[in-house]
Protein backbone atom coordinates (compact mmCIF):
# COMPACT_ATOMS: atom_id res chain seq x y z
CA UNK A 1 0.00 0.00 0.00
CA UNK A 2 1.27 3.10 -1.13
CA UNK A 3 2.12 6.40 1.43
CA UNK A 4 -0.73 8.05 -0.05
CA UNK A 5 -3.28 5.44 0.30
CA UNK A 6 -2.07 4.89 3.93
CA UNK A 7 -2.87 8.59 4.54
CA UNK A 8 -6.53 8.76 3.00
CA UNK A 9 -7.71 5.41 4.79
CA UNK A 10 -6.25 7.14 8.24
CA UNK A 11 -8.03 10.46 6.98
CA UNK A 12 -10.95 8.65 6.22
CA UNK A 13 -10.87 6.70 10.08
CA UNK A 14 -10.59 9.71 12.09
CA UNK A 15 -13.33 11.47 9.79
CA UNK A 16 -15.86 8.90 11.16
CA UNK A 17 -14.50 9.09 14.73
CA UNK A 18 -14.93 12.18 14.35
CA UNK A 19 -18.56 12.12 13.36
CA UNK A 20 -19.36 9.19 15.90
CA UNK A 21 -17.63 11.33 18.60
CA UNK A 22 -19.94 14.43 17.52
CA UNK A 23 -22.83 12.21 17.22
CA UNK A 24 -22.77 10.34 20.36
CA UNK A 25 -22.29 13.76 22.42
CA UNK A 26 -25.36 15.22 20.55
CA UNK A 27 -28.25 14.62 22.31
CA UNK A 28 -29.61 11.36 20.91
CA UNK A 29 -33.28 10.93 20.59
CA UNK A 30 -34.70 7.74 22.09
CA UNK A 31 -36.49 6.33 20.31
CA UNK A 32 -35.04 7.05 16.96
CA UNK A 33 -37.87 9.00 15.29
CA UNK A 34 -38.78 6.64 12.47
CA UNK A 35 -38.18 8.64 8.99
CA UNK A 36 -40.76 9.66 6.75
CA UNK A 37 -40.53 10.31 2.85
CA UNK A 38 -41.53 12.93 0.42
CA UNK A 39 -43.24 9.69 -1.67
CA UNK A 40 -43.25 6.41 -2.22
CA UNK A 41 -40.84 4.84 -4.74
CA UNK A 42 -41.38 2.07 -6.93
CA UNK A 43 -40.53 -1.46 -5.43
CA UNK A 44 -37.55 -3.27 -7.33
CA UNK A 45 -38.25 -5.89 -9.52
CA UNK A 46 -35.92 -8.49 -7.55
CA UNK A 47 -38.43 -8.47 -4.84
CA UNK A 48 -40.75 -11.04 -5.14
CA UNK A 49 -44.19 -11.82 -2.62
CA UNK A 50 -44.77 -15.47 -2.12
CA UNK A 51 -48.37 -14.36 -1.95
CA UNK A 52 -49.49 -10.72 -3.96
CA UNK A 53 -49.61 -7.83 -1.98
CA UNK A 54 -53.28 -6.03 -1.47
CA UNK A 55 -54.99 -8.32 -5.13
CA UNK A 56 -58.11 -6.90 -4.25
CA UNK A 57 -57.68 -3.60 -3.62
CA UNK A 58 -57.80 -0.29 -5.82
CA UNK A 59 -54.49 -0.16 -7.45
CA UNK A 60 -53.67 3.45 -6.84
CA UNK A 61 -54.52 2.79 -2.89
CA UNK A 62 -57.93 5.17 -3.53
CA UNK A 63 -60.87 4.29 -0.74
CA UNK A 64 -64.46 5.22 -1.66
CA UNK A 65 -65.94 8.61 -1.06
CA UNK A 66 -68.99 8.28 1.46
CA UNK A 67 -72.02 10.41 1.74
CA UNK A 68 -72.01 12.67 5.29
CA UNK A 69 -74.90 11.37 6.13
CA UNK A 70 -74.24 7.82 5.64
CA UNK A 71 -73.26 6.23 9.04
CA UNK A 72 -70.14 4.02 8.76
CA UNK A 73 -69.46 1.23 11.06
CA UNK A 74 -65.99 0.67 12.45
CA UNK A 75 -64.78 -2.58 13.88
CA UNK A 76 -61.94 -4.09 15.63
CA UNK A 77 -60.04 -7.03 13.25
CA UNK A 78 -57.24 -9.87 14.34
CA UNK A 79 -56.71 -13.11 13.50
CA UNK A 80 -53.30 -15.06 13.63
CA UNK A 81 -50.53 -14.77 11.32
CA UNK A 82 -51.15 -16.61 8.03
CA UNK A 83 -54.79 -18.08 9.53
CA UNK A 84 -55.25 -19.07 6.59
CA UNK A 85 -52.68 -21.49 6.00
CA UNK A 86 -51.99 -22.73 9.54
CA UNK A 87 -55.29 -22.16 11.34
CA UNK A 88 -54.47 -21.23 14.86
CA UNK A 89 -50.80 -22.25 14.91
CA UNK A 90 -49.44 -19.28 15.36
CA UNK A 91 -52.36 -17.90 17.30
CA UNK A 92 -51.19 -20.21 20.21
CA UNK A 93 -47.64 -18.03 19.74
CA UNK A 94 -49.67 -14.85 20.42
CA UNK A 95 -48.00 -13.94 16.45
CA UNK A 96 -51.25 -11.64 15.58
CA UNK A 97 -52.34 -9.66 12.21
CA UNK A 98 -54.30 -6.86 13.07
CA UNK A 99 -56.76 -4.97 10.93
CA UNK A 100 -59.96 -2.36 10.76
CA UNK A 101 -63.13 -2.91 9.19
CA UNK A 102 -65.75 -0.45 8.00
CA UNK A 103 -69.71 -0.73 7.05
CA UNK A 104 -71.87 1.71 5.12
CA UNK A 105 -75.43 1.61 6.69
CA UNK A 106 -76.35 3.44 3.35
CA UNK A 107 -75.02 0.74 0.61
CA UNK A 108 -74.56 -2.27 3.15
CA UNK A 109 -70.58 -2.50 1.53
CA UNK A 110 -68.46 -4.10 4.49
CA UNK A 111 -64.31 -2.68 3.88
CA UNK A 112 -61.12 -4.26 4.97
CA UNK A 113 -57.99 -1.41 5.70
CA UNK A 114 -54.87 -3.00 7.20
CA UNK A 115 -51.10 -2.11 7.00
CA UNK A 116 -48.70 -4.89 5.90
CA UNK A 117 -45.56 -5.80 4.12
CA UNK A 118 -45.25 -5.97 0.74
CA UNK A 119 -43.24 -9.04 0.38
CA UNK A 120 -43.94 -10.77 3.64
CA UNK A 121 -42.25 -10.38 7.16
CA UNK A 122 -39.16 -12.43 6.47
CA UNK A 123 -37.87 -9.66 3.69
CA UNK A 124 -39.02 -6.80 5.99
CA UNK A 125 -36.95 -8.37 9.02
CA UNK A 126 -33.93 -9.74 6.87
CA UNK A 127 -32.22 -8.64 3.71
CA UNK A 128 -31.21 -10.62 0.55
CA UNK A 129 -26.77 -10.88 0.50
CA UNK A 130 -26.34 -10.94 -3.21
CA UNK A 131 -23.34 -11.79 -4.86
CA UNK A 132 -23.68 -9.18 -7.32
CA UNK A 133 -23.99 -6.14 -4.50
CA UNK A 134 -21.85 -5.38 -1.93
CA UNK A 135 -24.10 -3.96 0.36
CA UNK A 136 -27.36 -6.46 1.57
CA UNK A 137 -30.04 -5.57 -0.37
CA UNK A 138 -33.49 -4.81 1.59
CA UNK A 139 -36.92 -5.96 0.22
CA UNK A 140 -38.93 -3.91 3.42
CA UNK A 141 -41.73 -1.35 2.64
CA UNK A 142 -44.94 -1.93 3.93
CA UNK A 143 -48.03 -0.13 2.93
CA UNK A 144 -51.60 0.18 3.48
CA UNK A 145 -54.27 -1.71 1.77
CA UNK A 146 -58.25 -1.08 1.45
CA UNK A 147 -60.21 -3.61 -0.43
CA UNK A 148 -64.34 -4.55 -0.36
CA UNK A 149 -65.52 -6.66 1.88
CA UNK A 150 -65.01 -8.43 5.56
CA UNK A 151 -64.05 -12.03 5.68
CA UNK A 152 -66.02 -13.02 8.59
CA UNK A 153 -65.00 -16.54 9.54
CA UNK A 154 -61.41 -15.16 8.66
CA UNK A 155 -61.32 -12.64 11.35
CA UNK A 156 -63.93 -14.14 13.79
CA UNK A 157 -62.93 -17.84 14.13
CA UNK A 158 -59.47 -17.99 15.46
CA UNK A 159 -59.17 -13.95 16.37
CA UNK A 160 -61.81 -10.62 16.90
CA UNK A 161 -64.28 -9.12 15.06
CA UNK A 162 -65.93 -6.88 16.97
CA UNK A 163 -67.91 -3.33 16.66
CA UNK A 164 -65.88 -0.17 18.10
CA UNK A 165 -67.89 2.78 17.24
CA UNK A 166 -69.49 4.68 14.33
CA UNK A 167 -68.37 7.45 11.85
CA UNK A 168 -70.15 10.12 9.93
CA UNK A 169 -69.15 9.81 6.10
CA UNK A 170 -67.18 12.99 6.10
CA UNK A 171 -65.32 11.44 9.08
CA UNK A 172 -64.40 8.43 7.23
CA UNK A 173 -63.76 10.55 4.03
CA UNK A 174 -61.35 13.14 6.34
CA UNK A 175 -59.81 9.72 7.48
CA UNK A 176 -59.78 7.86 4.14
CA UNK A 177 -57.33 11.41 2.64
CA UNK A 178 -55.04 11.04 6.27
CA UNK A 179 -54.55 7.13 5.33
CA UNK A 180 -53.57 8.35 1.72
CA UNK A 181 -51.13 10.96 3.01
CA UNK A 182 -49.76 8.25 5.49
CA UNK A 183 -48.81 5.81 3.28
CA UNK A 184 -46.97 7.36 1.08
CA UNK A 185 -44.74 8.55 3.73
CA UNK A 186 -44.64 6.05 5.61
CA UNK A 187 -42.65 3.44 3.58
CA UNK A 188 -41.00 0.68 4.95
CA UNK A 189 -41.84 -2.32 7.56
CA UNK A 190 -39.83 -2.21 10.72
CA UNK A 191 -40.40 -5.75 13.13
CA UNK A 192 -38.46 -5.04 16.19
CA UNK A 193 -38.80 -2.71 18.80
CA UNK A 194 -35.92 -2.26 20.72
CA UNK A 195 -35.79 -1.68 24.72
CA UNK A 196 -33.19 -1.63 27.18
CA UNK A 197 -35.02 -4.02 29.51
CA UNK A 198 -38.63 -5.74 29.92
CA UNK A 199 -39.01 -3.56 32.91
CA UNK A 200 -42.25 -0.91 32.42
CA UNK A 201 -39.60 2.21 32.76
CA UNK A 202 -37.29 0.91 29.98
CA UNK A 203 -35.67 2.99 27.47
CA UNK A 204 -37.34 2.36 23.71
CA UNK A 205 -34.29 2.60 21.26
CA UNK A 206 -36.57 2.27 18.36
CA UNK A 207 -39.92 1.46 17.39
CA UNK A 208 -41.70 -0.83 15.32
CA UNK A 209 -43.27 0.18 12.17
CA UNK A 210 -45.82 -2.88 11.07
CA UNK A 211 -49.83 -3.46 11.33
CA UNK A 212 -51.03 -2.64 14.80
CA UNK A 213 -48.36 0.31 15.11
CA UNK A 214 -50.95 1.29 11.61
CA UNK A 215 -54.01 0.08 13.35
CA UNK A 216 -53.04 2.64 16.26
CA UNK A 217 -52.08 5.83 14.27
CA UNK A 218 -55.42 5.22 12.79
CA UNK A 219 -57.49 4.97 15.77
CA UNK A 220 -55.73 8.36 17.31
CA UNK A 221 -56.77 10.32 14.21
CA UNK A 222 -60.62 8.72 14.35
CA UNK A 223 -60.59 10.22 18.18
CA UNK A 224 -58.77 13.66 16.90
CA UNK A 225 -62.22 13.23 13.73
CA UNK A 226 -64.71 13.30 16.93
CA UNK A 227 -64.80 9.74 16.66
CA UNK A 228 -65.77 7.75 19.79
CA UNK A 229 -64.46 4.01 19.78
CA UNK A 230 -65.07 1.53 22.96
CA UNK A 231 -64.05 -2.32 23.40
CA UNK A 232 -65.58 -5.14 25.42
CA UNK A 233 -62.58 -6.90 25.48
CA UNK A 234 -59.29 -6.05 26.47
CA UNK A 235 -57.38 -4.84 23.57
CA UNK A 236 -54.09 -6.36 23.05
CA UNK A 237 -51.61 -6.99 20.13
CA UNK A 238 -48.22 -8.41 19.88
CA UNK A 239 -44.88 -7.15 19.86
CA UNK A 240 -41.61 -8.25 19.18
CA UNK A 241 -38.66 -7.16 21.25
CA UNK A 242 -34.61 -6.89 21.21
CA UNK A 243 -33.20 -6.12 24.31
CA UNK A 244 -29.77 -3.88 24.26
CA UNK A 245 -27.79 -1.92 25.61
CA UNK A 246 -27.53 1.80 24.33
CA UNK A 247 -27.11 1.18 20.42
CA UNK A 248 -24.06 2.48 18.54
CA UNK A 249 -24.69 4.64 14.96
CA UNK A 250 -22.41 2.75 12.40
CA UNK A 251 -23.50 4.53 9.41
CA UNK A 252 -25.63 3.46 5.81
CA UNK A 253 -24.85 1.72 2.81
CA UNK A 254 -22.01 4.17 1.17
CA UNK A 255 -20.71 4.84 4.49
CA UNK A 256 -20.00 1.07 5.67
CA UNK A 257 -20.10 -0.63 2.02
CA UNK A 258 -18.21 2.13 -0.06
CA UNK A 259 -15.12 2.92 1.71
CA UNK A 260 -12.37 0.11 2.12
CA UNK A 261 -11.42 1.00 4.96
CA UNK A 262 -14.45 -0.14 7.21
CA UNK A 263 -14.40 -3.65 5.35
CA UNK A 264 -14.21 -5.52 8.42
CA UNK A 265 -16.99 -3.70 9.16
CA UNK A 266 -19.20 -4.63 6.28
CA UNK A 267 -17.97 -8.34 6.19
CA UNK A 268 -19.12 -8.20 9.56
CA UNK A 269 -22.68 -7.00 8.73
CA UNK A 270 -23.10 -9.55 5.37
CA UNK A 271 -21.96 -12.20 7.24
CA UNK A 272 -24.68 -11.60 10.09
CA UNK A 273 -27.20 -11.58 7.79
CA UNK A 274 -26.09 -14.49 6.10
CA UNK A 275 -27.49 -16.33 8.90
CA UNK A 276 -30.89 -15.16 8.13
CA UNK A 277 -30.67 -15.52 4.46
CA UNK A 278 -34.22 -17.44 2.87
CA UNK A 279 -34.42 -20.30 1.12
CA UNK A 280 -32.09 -22.30 3.56
CA UNK A 281 -31.94 -26.29 3.40
CA UNK A 282 -33.21 -27.99 6.75
CA UNK A 283 -29.37 -29.10 7.13
CA UNK A 284 -28.24 -25.27 6.11
CA UNK A 285 -30.93 -23.60 8.35
CA UNK A 286 -30.13 -25.69 11.53
CA UNK A 287 -26.65 -24.42 11.10
CA UNK A 288 -27.88 -21.12 11.08
CA UNK A 289 -29.44 -21.47 13.98
CA UNK A 290 -26.52 -22.27 15.61
CA UNK A 291 -24.87 -19.48 14.62
CA UNK A 292 -27.62 -17.09 15.30
CA UNK A 293 -27.18 -18.06 18.90
CA UNK A 294 -23.70 -17.95 19.22
CA UNK A 295 -23.40 -14.22 17.85
CA UNK A 296 -26.69 -12.47 19.46
CA UNK A 297 -26.43 -14.82 23.04
CA UNK A 298 -22.86 -15.71 23.17
CA UNK A 299 -21.05 -12.71 21.31
CA UNK A 300 -24.09 -10.61 22.34
CA UNK A 301 -24.09 -8.74 19.12
CA UNK A 302 -27.34 -7.59 16.40
CA UNK A 303 -26.84 -5.44 13.71
CA UNK A 304 -30.03 -3.30 13.27
CA UNK A 305 -31.03 -1.48 9.64
CA UNK A 306 -33.37 1.38 10.82
CA UNK A 307 -34.24 4.76 8.66
CA UNK A 308 -31.91 2.84 5.92
CA UNK A 309 -29.20 2.85 8.67
CA UNK A 310 -27.09 0.25 10.61
CA UNK A 311 -26.62 0.40 14.29
CA UNK A 312 -25.07 -2.03 16.30
CA UNK A 313 -27.12 -3.37 19.38
CA UNK A 314 -24.45 -4.96 22.68
CA UNK A 315 -27.47 -7.81 23.35
CA UNK A 316 -28.81 -8.45 26.24
CA UNK A 317 -30.58 -11.19 28.31
CA UNK A 318 -33.34 -12.12 27.92
CA UNK A 319 -32.13 -10.83 24.54
CA UNK A 320 -35.21 -11.54 22.70
CA UNK A 321 -39.19 -12.36 23.18
CA UNK A 322 -42.91 -12.27 21.55
CA UNK A 323 -45.46 -10.44 23.99
CA UNK A 324 -48.85 -9.76 23.65
CA UNK A 325 -49.68 -6.86 25.76
CA UNK A 326 -52.77 -4.72 26.17
CA UNK A 327 -52.83 -1.05 24.37
CA UNK A 328 -55.68 0.70 25.32
CA UNK A 329 -58.00 2.65 23.06
CA UNK A 330 -57.19 5.88 22.57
Amino acid sequence: MTHTVSALCLNLLLFLHVVAHLRNNAQQQWPVPYRRFDSRPAADSYCEALYPFCPTGDSDGRIPYMRDSDVISVYRLQTPVWEFKYGDLLGKLHIMHDAIGFSSSETGANYTMEWYELFQLGNCTFPHIRPEKYAPFWCNQGAACFFEGIDDLHWSQNGTLEKLGELTGNQFNDMAQWVQDDNKTGIYYETWTVRSDPSPNATVWFESYDCSQFIHRTYRKLLELGAKLRSRSQTNYTKIYLYSGEPTYLGNDSTIFGQPALKNLAVDIRTFYHTFRPHQTFVDFAVSLLEAYEKVVIEKSFYLYYNFEYWHLPMKPPYIQITYEEVPLP
